[in-house]
């Protein structure tokens, strides 16, 4: 089974909050007959459109195919969350790569907050982004990890836009009494992620990208000039970028290996009363807390929480999202139990076995750039940036995060996905004991 279909209709967006408020673009054309670049980019996500906008600024003839549409997959359906850092915390890159690989890992995800931050004042992305994502704690064993953690950050980093909360400083900002403090950082931030998407093609089409969708490549013929093989054409390009995450396929065996698809879900409430906004979030800014399975939060700008929680890792998402996204949801706000939910969707997303987004150079003339393990916004946005520069010939950024080791999942295509389902049934069973 395919994952670009198996749970979507072909060409359309899912029924969510983020597609129903959208400002659309009109649809791109279907790649059919031949066509010629100096880079074919495969896939319209933040890195495709990353990609392709940074590549066409520096003068090359860019196209960009995608699937199905611009933003369909978990750029489109994500969390919003523009988060600090990396996905693993400093202190784990340390003993994973060392303090000097650590830092450029740290200065290269502060790169990616203002690259996204730059793009959207650059080309008036109308995103709704606003600062601020809270990381909350379940018990005091945590709070002091995460107090520890934000001291490691000012002195060993220098950075200064986190600050430590305790119980009642978090209270004043979540007020759910499964929290018992955390951390604030200014510096974060969240967006509407389909709007955010939508934006980065226009300034892509602007900088001269040819955008052709519901166009599902089938394969690559490598060579000093490649052939991208699609349903109805292919494209002849110099150069190619796979920017596919969760939705790869069988494009490439050595990155499927290591970026393995997980699905994530998220729901919208209907608009809530200022009396139950006051019960659920006091200051507009995002929340991701501390377990495994991350529960993750914020608020819309039309007053509804948004919130995301629970994971699945076979192809098909379950029949009734919203009931699965309740759960956890309730746990955090029970006042919220019979709530209206008016949306209810899922996405794809890659995730590698460290955590860590997965770079490699497949051939001398084929790059890729995936597995954001659910710290896509920034990062990936990032990813085109440098996989754009490390095309040109400038590819220090990109080589520093090529070197991190990834390992593939054990198991191979057959056993991966029950291996991943246990490792995963062991940790949901730790946060429910809170250990």
């Amino acid at each position: 089974m395919d994952l670009l279909y198996a749970n979507d209709r072909q060409g359309h967006y899912p029924e969510s909050w983020y597609a129903a408020t959208a400002e659309h673009l009109d649809p791109f054309p279907e790649l059919r007959g031949s066509e010629q670049a100096d880079v074919c980019v495969i896939g319209a996500g933040y890195t495709g459109l990353s990609s392709a906008l940074h590549l066409a600024e520096r003068g090359y003839n860019v196209i960009l195919v995608e699937a199905h549409r611009v933003g369909f997959g978990a750029s489109g359906r994500n969390g919003g969350q523009l988060g600090s850092g990396q996905r693993m915390e400093q202190d784990g890159l340390e003993a994973l790569v060392g303090r000097e690989d650590a830092h450029k890992l740290w200065l290269l995800a502060e790169e990616a907050k203002q690259v996204t931050k730059g793009l959207i004042e650059k080309h008036n992305i109308n995103c709704h982004l606003k600062p601020g994502i809270a990381h909350a704690c379940f018990n005091e064993r945590e709070v002091r990890a995460e107090h520890d953690y934000v001291a490691h950050l000012q002195s060993e980093y220098g950075y200064d836009q986190i600050e430590p909360l305790d119980h009642d400083q978090l209270q004043a900002i979540c007020p759910s009494p499964k929290y018992v403090g955390g951390s604030l950082d200014m510096s974060a931030g969240h967006l509407h992620p389909l709007a955010y998407a939508l934006g980065l093609a226009r300034a892509a089409v602007a900088a001269g990208v040819r955008i052709f969708e519901n166009t599902h490549v089938h394969n690559i013929q490598k060579g000093l000039r490649n052939t991208v093989q699609t349903d109805k054409g292919r494209i002849e390009a110099d150069h190619v970028v796979l920017a596919c995450n969760g939705y790869l396929g069988g494009l490439d065996r050595k990155v499927a290996a290591r970026v393995m698809p997980i699905n994530n879900y998220i729901a919208a409430t209907r608009p809530l009363s200022d009396t139950e906004l006051d019960g659920v979030l006091r200051r507009d800014v995002a929340i991701a807390d501390s377990k495994f399975v991350i529960n993750y939060f914020r608020l819309s700008h039309d007053k509804r929480l948004l919130f995301g929680g629970g994971e699945s890792y076979g192809y098909k998402f379950p029949d009734d999202i919203a009931a699965l996204v309740r759960k956890p949801m309730t746990e955090i706000y029970p006042q919220l139990a019979d709530v209206e939910i008016d949306y209810a969707w899922g996405g794809t997303l890659g995730i590698t076995m460290k955590r860590m987004p997965y770079f490699a150079r497949l051939a001398p003339n084929i790059i890729s750039a995936s597995g954001y393990s659910g710290h896509g916004v920034g990062t990936a946005t990032h990813a085109g940036q440098l996989v754009a520069m490390a095309i040109a010939g400038q590819s220090e950024g990109f080589d520093t995060i090529a070197r991190l080791p990834t390992p593939a999942f054990p198991g191979g295509g057959a056993l991966r996905t029950p291996l991943l389902v246990m490792a995963m049934t062991w940790y949901a069973l730790r946060d429910r004991l809170g250990v």
